[in-house]
């Protein structure tokens, strides 16, 4: 039975308060694919060079994908927009219930582009292939309570950090277990007066025996048993094994309470799992004195290590207290742990120490609700705590955003994912720490993994699949386009993701971004533990290395003759500086 793809987008004018449906251009979705692709796609299209990203004339797209949910994994869903923590084009992704109804309820639409803002707060509701504006009455309560107040819906709101713009507020569903949580397209959201979105839609259905095959690849793949057996929990013992996990405040690479805080202790707590009737899973349930809680792999390397709490229960409730806010587990373990590093420098005139859960909760709420000055000025960012204090280069940053718990002074090719990732540090981007750590890599090995897995993931999230389950796609989902009556063959689908990670870069060029925003910050060319520090002349010619590999010139531009071969033209405007030539580097 052929499946009838999606081709339409709802827009929503909150200044208005009205909805329109529109078709999505075909040439577009053949380009862009859908999800991150073609939100890059209307971004560049709706926004000024230099727009504020808590303005109302920002965009905030609930994006979905041509195969989304239908994909083995966990269902997916994309919110992008343009950051306010960095200034970059945003993609945050979010799975679970609220992704998966969130396909249902939009039909033949793939996505809401929400502009504008509210006079009140307000909610979206989405059903049968439309939306409604309506007055919202829960402004002020936490992620949790606005969840659960319609158990006959899915809903994706802000809490109180998001409702205050801390600038890496996220949009939580499924009783806040979800979030999109980097880069703060939670503070857009709020920006724009708009408490919640709600979705009432059964999972879409289709693609019978390719479906049931698929997803049997996938269990028994070994991302597949590995997500069964443990999901993302054990990323902190396998962090500490390798010496790449950041303790601290980044001043060790192993943190010797581990297995404390990791799988074991997380399996010895858990209550169960949060789909117990699935084959995927999903995440461990804890119960904890307000409820339930569904532990992360960033939760125990961020709020553990990160802070030097090594007691299992001290790191669910500061996680649970993230969840319940509102606010991003990875940057707010960065701010608390420049908070204290701070402290102990002089810098602040604060009584903050590492392991201390009560200090950490405290700041944490603080920021959230922007109450102190300390908070307030974490909740910007700890790029900007530092510009406000003093107390630079403590805890790194690129492109303003913070970084996750893998140190990349064990790994060379995660230092370029981070460097060169399109919305600030991030391991989403590409993880090459997990086979580098094990091999012999030279910089050639270096550049090739993290611009195929760039490439690889930006269509993956443009299908909007689970990125663990799209390394069974051998063939990019060409069978499954096939099944759906379009003809896309695995090279095309391989030259999309390509141009979707080129058509950021130029969004961000557009914006002002440039090689010297891909630069490490100081604090990781000192030695840590086992790990030498990043040379930065080395850096600087891998860095190089990479832009020649992208056919981007030396201070990171696309090439006017690589838009042209990405079919891109059309795209870039007056305002998008390009490069002549490319940089210059040897053979890859």
């Amino acid at each position: 039975m052929e499946y009838d793809l999606p081709d339409r987008l709802l827009r929503v004018d909150l200044t208005a308060a009205t909805v329109s449906s529109e078709r999505v251009p075909a040439e577009w979705r053949r380009r862009y694919v859908g999800g991150k692709g073609l939100g890059a796609r209307y971004l560049y299209e709706e926004l000024a060079p230099g727009t504020d990203p808590l303005g109302p004339a920002n965009a905030l797209l609930f994006m979905q994908g041509p195969l989304s949910a239908v994909l083995p994994g966990e269902p997916r869903y994309a919110a992008v927009t343009k950051s306010p923590l960095t200034g970059t084009f945003l993609d945050s992704y979010s799975g679970g219930g609220f992704a998966e109804r969130l396909s249902g309820a939009l039909e033949d639409h793939l996505g809401l582009l929400v502009t504008g803002r509210a006079d009140d707060p307000v909610r979206v509701e989405v059903t049968d292939g439309d939306a409604t504006v309506a007055r919202s009455d829960q402004w002020g309560e936490d992620a949790v309570e606005t969840c659960t107040a319609r158990p006959d819906a899915a809903v994706a709101c802000v809490g109180p950090a998001g409702e205050q713009e801390v600038q890496y507020a996220t949009i939580a569903s499924d009783d806040a277990d979800h979030h999109a949580g980097r880069g703060g397209a939670g503070a857009v959201m709020g920006s724009k007066r708009l408490k919640a979105v709600v979705a009432r839609g059964d999972p879409p259905e289709g693609f019978g025996d390719l479906r049931e095959r698929y997803t049997d690849d996938y269990l028994n793949a070994d991302v597949g048993r590995w997500q069964r057996a443990s999901g993302t929990v054990e990323s902190v013992e396998f962090a500490d094994e390798v010496g790449v996990l950041s303790t601290r405040g980044w001043q060790e690479s192993e943190f010797e309470s581990a297995d404390a805080v990791g799988v074991a202790a997380v399996r010895e707590a858990s209550s169960g799992r949060e789909r117990e009737d699935d084959d995927v899973p999903g995440g461990f349930r804890v119960e904890t004195e307000s409820g339930e809680y569904v532990p992360r792999g960033g939760t125990a390397m961020s709020l553990g290590a990160g802070l030097g709490v090594g007691e299992f229960d001290a790191v669910a409730a500061l996680g649970e207290t993230c969840d319940r806010l509102g606010v991003d587990v990875i940057s707010a373990g960065s701010a608390v742990a420049w908070a204290v590093r701070a402290s102990e420098e002089g810098v602040l005139d604060r009584d903050l120490s590492f392991g201390d859960e009560d200090g950490a909760r405290v700041l944490i709420e603080e920021i959230a609700s922007r109450s102190t000055p300390l908070g307030d000025a974490l909740a910007d960012g700890v790029a900007a705590a530092a510009e406000r204090f003093g107390g630079e280069g403590l805890v790194p940053t690129v492109k303003a955003m913070e970084l996750p718990g893998y140190d990349p002074r064990g790994s060379r090719a995660m230092a370029l994912a981070y460097a060169t990732s399109d919305r600030g540090a991030c391991h989403r981007r590409a993880r090459p720490v997990e086979e580098e750590v094990f091999g012999d890599w030279s910089d050639a090995d270096r550049v090739r993994a993290v611009v195929a897995e760039q490439d690889r993931r930006s269509l993956v999230w443009s299908l909007v699949g689970d990125d663990f389950a799209g390394e069974v796609l051998d063939d990019l989902a060409a069978e499954w386009f096939r099944a759906a009556g379009e003809s896309r063959t695995p090279d095309e689908l391989r030259a999309a993701g390509e141009r979707i990670w080129t058509l950021v870069r130029l969004f961000n060029v557009r914006e002002g971004f440039d090689r010297s925003d891909d630069e490490l910050p100081e604090v990781l060319t000192r030695p840590v533990d086992d790990s030498d520090g990043i040379d930065p002349d080395a850096f600087d010619r891998l860095l190089t290395r990479y832009y020649a590999a992208r056919d981007w010139g030396f201070d990171g531009r696309p090439t006017r003759a690589l838009c042209e071969r990405l079919d891109l033209t059309d795209a870039v405007d007056d305002d998008t500086p390009l490069a002549d030539g490319p940089a210059g580097a040897p053979e890859l």
